[in-house]
Parts: structure tokens; sequence; C-alpha cells
């Protein structure tokens, strides 16, 4: 093997040695991954990496893990067959970064999947001060230790008691049958009680009472008449003076009140001559505010969880929000003002009579009528929403309340349903925690008020962050834990994000990289960590810091196997694996393994001649000139953009580029794609943007990602082009068909009448086995073929439909030369690289890449794409130089046929291929949000303000790569002499 010939055979200490990989397309390969290094596993789409990397040696790590615990316990777990190969060894336990969002739980939020917030609640659990939410004092008990300094502060010699209250046991039954008396005083206390109490009193060492300022000696019982036990009466513990010298017997003596008095001591100062008038101190050891009484619970982790019923809000139970009223749906457009209707119930005939009352109320509060519902301050739409009871105004919330007491009536029911949805707690105002966990704060801050912070603004606070020296000296180590974490966000790229930011919002590219900051976080050792493109979402500029995160990952004693594109990726990497030379069948061999210089110099790596520059992707000559329709969007200001005005060159490939978290998606996704969707639907577009202009060029907008194009086996390329329905039509029309009765359905495996009826068209019978992983067996019935016997037995051209199903795109074509219908499908996929795709592949073998270009055939095969405007999302994910070359002309076709393209994208190559660019900066989070640079990518590169120009610059120069050759261009990336847009292949370089 070519391992052998390139690198030393390595033990098995010293690396994971993998013999015999034969999983999906891999062709019996072995190779040596070495431990404590950076391993990249490169190749184009579909040779093979992730059955290399994911599917065999994470599986087997994976595996053997699971296979060391008992049967019982495996049940539980997934369940994972031994991966085909014939022996890995060396392997260490794995981990799977991969490179995708599966997280669904509301719950779970980028502090908590760091375990950042656990370190917070353990923070504010300890060093936490609680301070009264009615008035603002701290909340503390009183120490026995600061109430003596309090009273020792105070003039030497003053004389005061310390006591307690004395409780006396009611016996049960003793106060007779409930009922209402009206009594002026409290009833004496039984006898028998009052002897028992007082005598233990005397036994514990009490020998004083005392009321109404006088002290009652048990030493003379006649005193002990004069009390009158239906009023308070103290129990004497002490009688001292202010004096420094009698600091331990005070704390002594208010710990016995704490202890005898149920948490309560009472400090009684005698009057004397010195003008010092009596008075009473009283001190406890609840938590509580001292002023107004008010209970609080002591801060311990669990009250600053939202996972918890013991901190989490009781009104919304710790998700944030409740089905309420959704104020979007009661204000769908911000732009009208109170005037013109901005609450939409009220606008309703049945209610307009109380939008005249809200008008002669704003007026009588200064409230403007004629101003926009957004332009409105805080608190005069609160006004709004919640009333104002002191002018007899009840607001919308008042009206909506209303509404509920008559909701027996139907049609009150129907009208409340319009304008229910999900809407912030109003208890907790979205921050998911009970009003004591909020109170509770660390340098005048609360746990949720932190959680609001950006990655950024969160590391500047725990870097400056001053505590006393106790606080100090508790939070050390949990302020270490949470500054390592904070730093990893950082160094990945993600410091844009906020710590509350809910880890089902995030991309699949940063979900990765969170789950990376976590592993450093963990600071495991001897691990291998296997990971799926963690480049993705990333912008050149940052590309180095993951690097540095990787290479980190390594020196703490671990082994990084990646499955990587990028060229400085690859470049850094201390081992690099090559599949290919092709994809599916025609890859899955081992082109070469060894160290990038290595690599260049490989004639048999594809990868190493478009790194080395013998290939390239060329730079387009001439630029696709618009048509002069564009299309014009004003005003968005959603998330982090700051009031964009964009305009999109229609019938042109349009690139959004920027850093991460620069507000690409939102702008696309958020607030153009959904504009465009209101337009269509008859809505307003006020809800995302100002306005949108030139929306009537464009009749359909088509969204394409690499989602799976199907989830069952039954899938195929075939079946989604729609070239299986011509195929089936060419069978049922043969003689022997019709002789036999046959239609186009006998030929289908979906529906029953041809199909084997055995594996119901699948091919294949599951077999479950509880806790081992289920077992997939050929279908004894058909063998495989997913038909019966009597379809089989229908031939065209010599063929049956499951032998034509077996044939590639390329091999159908030839066979199928007389059938227009079924040619002008494949001969599409043929052209933008899947030729060797089988017709009846199933899709859910296909990688993320094919499964792109699969989709964007099916869109080629159309006739007509004038007016259509197609969104793709990072489409290069997953894709080699050379499948960028190929989508690169996938574009181009697209853009013949009239379609117009816009792309969010992070790849020079198709950044440089754009006829227009929008480039969206300066950086992430509050610091994004504007449009730095816009027009053609030589105008771009010029612009000194923007991190996309700086790269392209040096990629439009030639920069940063090696001298490319005279004929430097791809084969795949000119498929003919020239360019849909007008640009031809680059003339040669003198």
């Amino acid at each position: 093997m070519a391992t052998k010939e390139l690198t030393p055979v390595l033990s098995e200490q010293e690396a994971i040695r993998v013999r015999g990989a034969r999983v999906h397309n891999l062709r019996n390969i072995t190779v040596d991954i070495p431990h404590n290094a950076i391993t990249v596993v490169t190749g184009v789409s579909g040779s093979g990496k992730s059955s290399l990397a994911f599917d065999t040696v994470y599986a087997e790590g994976q595996r053997r893990y699971v296979e060391s615990l008992s049967s019982y316990a495996r049940q539980f777990l997934e369940r994972m067959e031994k991966p085909d190969v014939d022996e890995i060894s060396g392997i260490a336990p794995a981990v799977a970064i991969r490179q995708k969002n599966s997280t669904r739980n509301p719950r779970s939020t980028v502090a908590t999947s760091t375990e950042i917030y656990d370190y917070l609640r353990l923070l504010f659990a300890r060093c936490g001060q609680t301070f009264c939410i009615k008035c603002g004092v701290e909340v503390r008990r009183d120490s026995p230790d600061e109430i003596a300094t309090r009273i020792l502060s105070l003039a030497p010699g003053r004389r005061f008691y310390i006591m307690y209250a004395l409780r006396i046991v009611q016996p049960q039954g003793a106060t007779g049958p409930a009922r209402r008396v009206l009594k002026k005083k409290p009833p004496q206390p039984p006898q028998e009680s009052l002897k028992q109490a007082l005598g233990d009193m005397q036994r514990r060492g009490f020998n004083r009472l005392y009321q109404d300022g006088c002290v009652h000696e048990f030493s003379s019982p006649e005193t002990l008449l004069d009390v009158d036990f239906t009023k308070a009466v103290y129990v004497l513990v002490d009688r001292l003076t202010v004096n420094p010298e009698s600091r331990s017997r005070l704390t002594d003596s208010i710990e016995i009140c704490y202890r005898e008095g149920g948490g309560e001591a009472i400090l009684e100062f005698i009057a004397d001559t010195s003008a010092n008038r009596a008075e009473r101190l009283s001190f406890n050891e609840r938590f509580e505010c001292k002023n107004d009484g008010t209970l609080y619970q002591e801060p311990e982790p669990r009250l600053f969880s939202f996972n918890n019923p013991y901190g989490a809000c009781p009104r919304c139970q710790g998700f944030g929000n409740t089905i309420d009223f959704d104020l979007n749906l009661v204000v769908p457009d911000s732009s009208k003002s109170l005037d013109d209707g901005a609450i939409e119930p009220w606008t309703k005939p049945r209610y307009r009579a109380l939008l005249q009352d809200v008008k002669k109320w704003a007026r009588g509060r200064g409230i403007p009528l004629t101003v926009p519902w957004r332009q409105l301050s805080a608190e005069q739409r609160r006004l709004v929403l919640e009333g104002d009871p002191e002018n007899d105004f009840e607001g919308v919330k008042g009206f909506f309340n209303w509404l509920e007491r008559k909701k027996y009536k139907l049609h009150v029911r129907v009208f409340l349903s319009r304008y229910r949805g999900y809407a912030t707690c109003p208890e907790c105002n979205g921050t998911r925690l009970r009003p004591e966990a909020r109170a509770v704060r660390v340098a005048g801050r609360s746990i949720t008020e932190l959680t609001k912070l950006t990655v950024k603004e969160a590391r500047t606070f725990f870097s400056t962050l001053v505590l006393s020296e106790l606080q100090a000296k508790v939070a050390e180590k949990i302020l270490e834990e949470i500054r390592t974490r904070l730093q990893f966000l950082d160094e990945v790229g993600l410091d844009y994000l906020t710590l509350d930011r809910l880890t089902s919002t995030l991309s699949g590219g940063e979900s990765q990289r969170i789950q990376l900051a976590t592993s450093l976080g963990s600071h495991l050792v001897g691990a291998l960590y296997v990971l799926d493109e963690p480049s993705i979402g990333l912008h050149p500029r940052d590309t180095q810091r993951l690097i540095d995160i990787l290479k980190s990952l390594r020196d703490l004693g671990n082994t990084v196997l990646v499955v990587e594109h990028d060229p400085e990726t690859i470049r850094a990497a201390d081992h690099v694996i090559d599949l290919g030379p092709g994809a599916g069948e025609l890859g899955g061999k081992l082109l070469f393994a060894g160290n990038y210089l290595g690599m260049l110099a490989d004639q048999k790596s594809l990868t190493g001649r478009y790194l080395s520059g013998e290939l390239a992707i060329p730079i387009p000559n001439n630029r696709h000139k618009p048509s002069g329709k564009v299309l014009r969007l004003h005003g968005a200001t959603l998330h982090n953009l700051q009031n964009v005005d964009l305009m999109i060159p229609l019938g042109t490939l349009t690139v959004v580029t920027g850093v991460s978290g620069s507000g690409k998606s939102t702008l696309v996704h958020d607030v153009l794609y959904r504009a465009l969707a209101a337009k269509r639907t008859g809505g307003s577009v006020t809800e995302f943007c100002d306005r949108l202009e030139g929306d009537a060029h464009i009749r359909e907008v088509v969204i394409v990602d690499q989602s799976p194009i199907g989830r069952t086996p039954r899938s195929n390329p075939a079946t989604y082009l729609k070239a299986f329905d011509s195929i089936r039509e060419v069978f049922a029309a043969t003689p022997d068909a019709k002789r036999r009765g046959f239609t186009a359905g006998h030929f289908s495996f979906n529906v029953p009448g041809g199909r084997c009826e055995t594996c119901q068209g699948d091919g294949t019978v599951t077999v479950e086995m509880q806790f081992l992983a289920d077992v997939e067996l050929l279908c004894e019935e058909c063998r495989g073929t997913r038909f019966k016997t009597s379809v089989l037995e229908v031939r065209y051209r010599g063929k049956n439909v499951h032998e034509v199903l077996e044939l590639t795109a390329r091999e159908a074509l030839a066979f199928f030369t007389g059938v227009p219908k079924v040619v002008s499908k494949l001969r599409i996929l043929n052209e933008i690289g899947l030729g060797y795709l089988r017709l009846g592949q199933s899709a859910t073998t296909l990688s993320g890449g094919e499964a792109q270009r699969l989709k964007l055939a099916a869109h080629l095969a159309r006739t007509e794409n004038q007016g259509i405007l197609y969104i793709l999302d990072e489409p290069t994910t997953g894709l080699h130089f050379d499948d960028i070359a190929k989508l690169l002309a996938a574009f181009r076709k697209l853009l013949e046929s009239g379609a117009s393209l816009l792309v969010i994208e992070h790849n020079l190559d198709v950044i440089k291929s754009a006829d227009w660019l929008i480039d969206l900066g300066p950086e992430g989070g509050d610091q994004g949000g504007k449009i730095i640079a816009t027009g053609t990518p030589e105008q771009v590169a010029r612009n000194q303000t923007s991190h996309t120009g700086r790269f392209l610059a040096r990629v439009l120069n030639n920069t940063g790569q090696a001298k490319r050759p005279a004929n430097g261009a791809s084969k795949s990336a000119a498929p003919s002499g020239t360019i849909a847009n007008g640009a031809g292949n680059p003339p040669p370089e003198p």
C-alpha cells in the first residue's frame, strides 16, 4: 500500500493502525494514524473520508467502550455494529465532534452546554449577595459577631439586657373546638403547660423573666405572681454594659438566644442619666430583609438552575416563555402609529370604540398618536400594553383579561386564538429564574444579567472582577474555570454569541466549535478527537485561531483526526491522508499518507496538485454584467443588523461574505427570504424591514441546502430527478409487460403491485437484536432485487428494471439513447460531475456535497429558470477543490437558464468567482451588522476596511500559494472554453 512506501510503519504505541477497511466504498485500505498528532483526512466529496474517520475509526472506539458495559446497560445506548475492517489496533477512547446541530432542547443554552453556567451557579451561591426586591437593602443573617461589633461601637458604659421571647407550647386540644369568638386579649396558658415551661427553663439555668421593664427572679417566686402571661414575656439571658472586654460573653449570650429562642435575640437598652433613652433592638438569624421582613431563600447552586423547580420561574417553569398573547400578532406592523391602528385587535368593528378611548387617554398622557409604534419609548409602549390604573386605563393586557372572562362564547375563543403564541414570560421577562434568584448579585450584577453578555463582554467582566479578600479565596478555582472556558469560546471565533443564546438556534459550525471549546475545557488526555470540517462557518481571518485550538488539543496529549478541505488546516497538519481518486465507487483508495510537503510532491494526490498550484479554479476574466433588474431591501434592523440597505443585482452570482456573527444569515434568511415570503402571501414586510422593492422580478425563491434528499433506502437519484417515472413508462411499454397487463406502477418499489412484499421494496429485512446492533439481512424472497420474479422477467434491451437501477448515470445515458425523457435528466447529472452515481443508489449513502449537487441537478432539469432566486448557505461544506469547480459549473448553468443566485460563503474560490459581493462586518455581534463593501471581487479587494477584501486580494494576486503553472486551470474547473458569465479561461501566464 501507499502508506508503506511513504511513511515508516509505526508501532501500536505510536499510532492507530487500520488494516483492511471496507466500510461503504473504502477499498480494503490500510493506514496509520499517529498518536499525539493532528491528522487531516482529505479528498473529493464522496471519496470515503467520513467512512474512514467516523464510520471506521470513531465507530470502533465507541463500540469498544460500549462493549465494556453490561448487556443491561447496552440496550439503552446507541447500538453500533462492528465496522467492516480486518483489524484496528492502538485505538484511544473516541470523542466525535460533528458538523451538525442535533440539540433541540429548549432549555439548552451556550452557557449550559459549555458548563460555564454550572460554575456561575456555584459562584453566585458562594459569593453572591442578596438584595431586597422591594427596598434594595442587602439581605443578610444577623451573625453574633456582627451584632457584637455593632453593639460595642455604641457609647461605653450603656447597660442592656440580652433576652429572648418565652413561648409556651399549648397542649393539643387545649383550645377546644374552633369557633368564631371575638376576644380582647389572648387566653391565659393552662397551669400545667406554664409550670412545665418554667420548670424546663430553670433546669436549663435560666432564673429571670423580663416584662414591661421589670425583672422577675425565680429565687423569689412571689414576684412571678406579677407576671401577666397573656402578654409578651422574655427570658433574661444576661445583663451587660457596653465594654470591649465583654465581647466573648456578648456573642455567647446571643448564640444562646438563637438556640433557645427560635433564632431570635432581643437587646433591651436601659435609660440612664446621660440622656440615653430606653430602646429595643431585635436580631434574628433568619435570611430576611430587616426593613420589611420579607423572607428570602439562602443562595445555593440549585436556586440558580432553571432546570430545577427550586430555582425556575413558577410561571414559565424555566422556559422563559409562556403560551400567551404574542406581541408580534397584537402589533403585526410596528411601522404603524396608534392612529393608524398599530394595535390590531382594536381595528375590528366590534372593538373600534376602544380605539377612541385609547386616543383620548394617550392625549392626556402626552403619548404621540402619529409616531410609529417602534419609535415610541419603552415606557410609552409598556403603558399601552400593561395599562395605567391611575388614569382608569386597562391597556391591551386588561382588554384580553376582560375577554378571557367571556370565553364561554365560541366567537370570543376564536378571536383570542388569533393572538395567542409563545410570548416572553411576564414574571421573569425571559430570564427563566424566580425573583429570589435574580435578587442575588456579584459585583452589582445578577446571574441573568451576566448570561445576557456576549462571550467577549463576559471575558472583560471576569478579567476585571474585584472581590473581597474572603470572596476571592472562595471563588479562586471557580473563576479560573469560567475564564478558561470563555477564553476557549473566544479563540474558536464565537466571541459574538451571548451566553443565554439557545443551542438549538446555532448553526452546525457554531455548534461544533462550542463542542470543541467544551472539550478543551474538560482537559481530557489520551483521547481520540474526530472532527468534521471545523473550519466551516469560519472566515479566513479566524482559521489560524482554530488551528491553534487543534494544536492545544494535541499538546495536551490527544490524537486529533480531522476531515477537512481548508488549505490552511491541511498545511498545519502533522500527517495528511488523501483518499480518492474519484467519488463513490471511483473512490475509497488511499492516494497518499504522509506529511504536507510529501503530498505536494506526489502526482497521484489530487489535493496535492491543487495545493501546489498545478491545478486551480480559474479567476473569471470578465464578470457577468447585471441585467438592470435589482432587488432592493431598506431598513433591516433584526438582531444585530444596523439599519441595513441592500441591493442585489438579479441574474448574477451574488455572494454575501463577512466574519462569523456579522449578520449574514440574519440578512439573507431571517430578513430577505421571510420578507419575500410575506410579500408573496399578501403579508406585510415591515416586520422584517422598512420596505422591499424589485420583488416583482422574482416569481419563486428556492433554498438549496445539504440536507439529505431522502431518509429511506427507497429514495435514490433516479426517483429524485423524476427519471425513474420515464424509465418505468419505458418498461410498461414493452410487449412483454403489455401481455402480462403490467402498468408503470408495477415497476415501482414504493407501492404494492410489482414490488416484493416481504421487504416492501427495501431489498433488506432488519432484525432487532435488543442490546446488540440491529442486523440488516438480504431479503430471502427477492435476494435484494426489490421486485417480484414476474416483474424481473420483463426486459428492455436485455436488462430488467433491477439491472437498469444498478447502472451508473454515465452508463444509463448510453443505454437510453433513444429515450429523450430519460436522457435529458441524466445528462445534467453527468455534466455536474455525478455520472458515477448508480441510479438506484440509496439516498442515505450520499455525502452532503453529492446531495446538494443532486438538488441543483433537479433545478437544472427545468426548462425555464427565469425569475427564480436560489439561496445557498455555505454550499462548499464538505466539498474538495475539485468539487467546488463542479459546483461553480452548475452555478453557471443556472445563470445561463435565467436564474439568480444568492450565496452565503467564506470559501475564497467561490468569492473570487462571484459577479457581485456584499461584505458585512466589520466584526461579529454588536460590532457587526453593517455593510462594509459591495462591488465586484476586484473592487472589494481594494477596500482597506474589509477583512474579506484583505484575503481576497492575496488570491486575486496569486500570493500565499505556489506559482500556478502556465496551463493552471483545473480540467473540471472549466468544462468548456467559455464560462456562462462571459469569462473565458485565463490566458497563459508569461
